[in-house]
């Protein structure tokens, strides 16, 4: 392979002179990552949501929104066994493609959705923070300083290294998963002991106007989605997992199937004992299903949990933000500087300081956590429905290694499905669609400006050929 950053003189001997990412990422560490990148603020705080728009049939929404990105992650599993690289979607997109602005607004989609993901859960911690600790803040100057607070010591462990960040990632996931199997007991339990009520499993809520469930469903699984995205993140850490060609496959399909069946048992457990209107209100439906079917059980240990799920949450998204824009450095599509890579914590620095910086903005100035799921699903569904098409597109690009290879039909449905869940008839808010808007504007401005710099210092844009951009996926 002749690759991209090779072939860009006169900064070739710089990138050999640069220290790679280090691989510590073994197949437990990777299960780990993308079952608590995955997990998280989502199922925490949306099952009520979802509950609202379909009544009984809670768990349905969620198995479709799995099916749908199961299938996307097909696709993902072929790119990413094939082009073992950082950047995942974007580069991609930069393969398929070969146009700048594609790759850049693909990449910029994508690192906004973890860096809004992050920075509402940094909120979402302060606000259980001072819950937990009785510090009374409930909005206002306190919440945004300890966000900012908390963004800066999850920099500081992504700076530390993806080893101190992964076994940060293992504690904080054990404890969200905790959280979840202790309402999968307590409903099993409930229903052993006659509690609660089964038949609600079954019954759809209709709402007036609506001839059938059909549309309903759709509008929820548009905002259960975004309780499953999160597997895609893991693509961006193949430089530093070993050997991801092979571990790849058999991880990331076994991380969907858990969070899938977790999310199925906690939806049942809740609607169970809780009916969907009550599940609906407030912003902790969890936390009801635990004091309905356990009364004893100490609530005070829920807030903590809630709190270090969405930590889990702010981190595994801050790593796969800082990852993508040092990814997509080293394609020149951003400026080399932020390709820079510590010589003895081997970790990214420039790009860590950058998305953090940004966090720090989102953290002060962001809307409602409803509202930026919701468009973080919306973007996030764009981008897979460009990853499916890739697919498809590079299957003509040739590597010299063994790769995982996707039944052609899995990327056509799946291209299908993702584009049809971006669209207004599916009952989407139109608030998420401004929300996005203004992000992708944003991300133009901001492509504008880095050719600008790039012309003042001398750089053209890589504008790659499918020669310059095939290859083996040898790392840096």
């Amino acid at each position: 392979m002749t690759d991209v950053t090779a072939s860009a003189s006169p900064t070739s001997s710089q990138a050999t002179a640069e220290p790679t990412l280090h691989r510590v990422m073994g197949p437990w560490l990777l299960l780990l990552f993308i079952v608590g990148d995955i997990l998280g603020t989502g199922i925490y705080a949306l099952t009520g949501q979802v509950a609202k728009q379909v009544g009984g049939v809670v768990w349905l929404p969620f198995l479709v929104a799995f099916v749908v990105a199961l299938i996307t992650a097909f696709s993902y599993l072929e790119l990413v066994t094939k082009y073992p690289r950082a950047a995942g979607a974007a580069l991609y997109a930069h393969k398929a493609f070969g146009i700048h602005f594609v790759t850049f607004i693909v990449a910029f989609a994508v690192m906004c959705s973890g860096i809004t993901s992050a920075s509402t859960a940094s909120r979402a911690f302060s606000v259980n923070f001072s819950s937990a600790f009785g510090l009374g803040l409930e909005q206002g100057v306190g919440i945004t300083l300890l966000g900012l607070a908390f963004m800066a010591v999850v920099a500081i462990v992504n700076f530390r290294g993806v080893g101190e960040s992964v076994k940060a990632n293992v504690v904080l996931t054990c404890v969200e998963l905790t959280g979840l199997l202790i309402v999968i007991a307590i409903g099993l339990w409930a229903i052993g002991m006659g509690q609660g009520d089964v038949s609600r499993i079954t019954q759809f809520h209709v709402p007036e106007g609506s001839s059938s469930a059909f549309w309903p469903v759709i509008a929820a699984t548009t905002l259960a989605f975004f309780a499953m995205v999160g597997f895609e993140d893991s693509v961006n850490m193949a430089e530093e997992t070993k050997d991801p060609t092979r571990t790849f496959p058999k991880i990331l399909l076994a991380g969907l199937l858990i969070t899938g069946l977790i999310y199925v048992l906690v939806s049942i457990s809740a609607v169970t004992l809780v009916p969907p209107d009550q599940l609906g209100e407030g912003e902790a439906p969890l936390l009801k299903v635990v004091q309905a079917g356990a009364p004893g059980f100490p609530i005070g240990i829920f807030a903590f949990i809630t709190m270090f799920a969405v930590a889990n949450s702010a981190l595994i998204n801050m790593l796969m933000a800082s990852r993508l824009v040092y990814g997509m450095s080293r394609e020149h599509v951003l400026p080399a500087v932020l390709g820079k890579v510590h010589a003895s914590r081997r970790t990214p620095y420039i790009a860590i300081l950058f998305t953090t910086l940004l966090a720090f903005g989102l953290i002060t100035f962001v809307g409602s956590v409803p509202q930026l799921g919701g468009t973080t699903a919306l973007l996030l569904l764009c981008v897979f429905t460009i990853v499916n098409v890739a697919v498809l597109v590079l299957r003509k690009d040739k590597v010299d290694h063994q790769h995982f290879k996707a039944p052609t039909i899995l990327p056509v449905v799946g291209a299908v499905c993702c584009a049809f869940l971006v669209g207004p008839w599916t009952g989407r808010a139109v608030e998420q669609y401004a929300i996005a808007g203004v992000l992708l504007l944003l991300g133009v401005v901001l492509w504008f400006v880095t050719v600008a710099v790039n012309r003042a210092i001398g750089q053209k844009p890589l504008e790659p050929t499918m020669e310059d951009i095939g290859g083996d996926g040898a790392v840096n």
